[in-house]
Order: C-alpha cells, then sequence, then structure tokens
C-alpha cells in the first residue's frame, strides 16, 4: 500500500488571514520551564542542569483557528440549528464517514466563482463512476498552486447550492476541496448578490449543511498526484476537538500497488 498525503501545512510563516502564532521553547527553555513547574504545582525543587546539556524537551505552542490547514467542518459550524436536529461538533460525527473510497472530480477548467450541477455531470460522465452513497468526493480545483499566499484566499472556484445538494443526493457525506471554501471566494459572492439581490449566492454549500447534515474538507492539497480519479482510499480522520465546529485532519489517500 502507497499513502498520498492530501494535506496542507499549519506554516506560521505562510500568509493567512488569521495569522498563525508559533511560540517554541527550546530544549534547554523545555528543561527551566519544567523546573519552574514542578516546583510551583508539586513544590519539588528540581535542578535542571544535571540533565544531559542541561536540556529537557522543546515544546510548540500554536495559536491558530480550527480551519487553519487541512480541516474538517461540522454540521455545528453551519449555523446553530439544523433543519434535520441538532448540529453535530466535530467530536460527535460518525469516524466512518471519514476513512471511505474516493472519487475525485477535476474541476481546474472552472473560472473563479461557483460551478452548478452541469459540470459535476460533466465530471462525472468523463470518468465513467458516479459517487456512491459515503463515498468521499474531492474537488480539484487547482487552487492549491496559491497556497501560502493571499491568492490562495481570493481565486478559487467552489459549488453552488444545487451542486452542493446533487452530490449529497447521491448519498455522498463528506465534499472535500484543494480551495480555501467549498463555497466561491468572500469577493465573488458579495458582488454577485450586490448585482442581483440573490441571497441564495451567499455561502450555498455552507448554508446546505443546515438542510442536510454533511461534512466538508476543506485546504485538501496534492490532489494530482492521485493515480486516478477513483480506486483508492481516503482517510480524513479530524482531530476531537470537544465542541468544535471543525477539527484538523491529516488527510491521505491509501492506494493499493
Amino acid at each position: 500500500m502507497r499513502i498520498v498525503d492530501l494535506s496542507s501545512p499549519v506554516d506560521a510563516t505562510a500568509w493567512e488571514p488569521d495569522p498563525v502564532v508559533h511560540e517554541i521553547l527550546t530544549p534547554a527553555e523545555g528543561a527551566r520551564h519544567m523546573s519552574e513547574e514542578m516546583k510551583a504545582h508539586f513544590g519539588i525543587d528540581f535542578d535542571p542542569s544535571v540533565l544531559p546539556e542541561g536540556e529537557l524537551l522543546s515544546l510548540d505552542t500554536f495559536t491558530l483557528t480550527s480551519h487553519t490547514g487541512t480541516h474538517v467542518d461540522a454540521p455545528s459550524h453551519y449555523g446553530s440549528t439544523g433543519a434535520y436536529g441538532t448540529a453535530r461538533h466535530i467530536h460527535e460525527m460518525p469516524l466512518d464517514w471519514f476513512h471511505r473510497p474516493a472519487i475525485r472530480l477535476d474541476l481546474r477548467d472552472q473560472p473563479v466563482g461557483a460551478v452548478g450541477v452541469g459540470v459535476l455531470e460533466r465530471e462525472i460522465a468523463r470518468i465513467g463512476r458516479a459517487p456512491r452513497p459515503y463515498d468521499i468526493v474531492l474537488l480539484n480545483t487547482g487552487a492549491s498552486v496559491h497556497l501560502g499566499t493571499e491568492k490562495y484566499f481570493t481565486d478559487f472556484t467552489g459549488l453552488d447550492g444545487e451542486a452542493t445538494d446533487f452530490l449529497l443526493d447521491l448519498g455522498v457525506r463528506v465534499i472535500g476541496t484543494d480551495a480555501f471554501s467549498l463555497d466561491a471566494p468572500f469577493g465573488d459572492m458579495i458582488r454577485r448578490y450586490r448585482k442581483t439581490g440573490d441571497r441564495s449566492v451567499l455561502w450555498p454549500a455552507h448554508f446546505a449543511g443546515r438542510r442536510r447534515e454533511y461534512c466538508q474538507i476543506e485546504r485538501l492539497n496534492n490532489l494530482e498526484a492521485l493515480p486516478g480519479d477513483f480506486g483508492y482510499t481516503v482517510s480524513c480522520l479530524p482531530v476531537k476537538l470537544v465542541g468544535s465546529g471543525a477539527g484538523w485532519a491529516r488527510a491521505v489517500a491509501l492506494v493499493d500497488d
């Protein structure tokens, strides 16, 4: 079995609308920190100089949102309530949703904005296989070429509401994209709303999750490295963040050689 990494990194040096802060305690600083903590909490005196080179362990502290890097959106991210009942948090979602056969749809020829059902139907016809219930659908938009830059957050292709419902009607419960969002970029949605006054153009893919329970994987990467459009399993188990609307995931494809 071969493992293909489909995750984008969490990198404090990359551009983010909500910047990532990465603070590091070196092994020497970690030794002193441990000594201070032992004294403060347990009343134990310990001289860190007795450790090899006076070092213990490094410690990294990251400050970031649950939507930084590759992550899974839970139903509670889309709204406080769902038409189907309680909107579950990420720690409440069934893990078997996130380890499933996957199918890749190529949207790299599409412009910035939101694509409709016709584009998805064309892709399904091209590859000769429709998504089956509980398959994970991966949208290869090409957005990952801009990873780490401001353009990553403004120039990409998403789904409109009908296209999202189309996949959910097929029994899909997890839809993934290599873009920042499953919806069109903010600027594109706002421009279309101001032009038409049509509220349905505002975050339709996310708001579909208020009517129907499903999850999104956003900010995937390396989808072009997959050996084909189907025939592998994707594992994207989310971190168990209690009460959170999303959880980070190390998404991979498991390919039988």
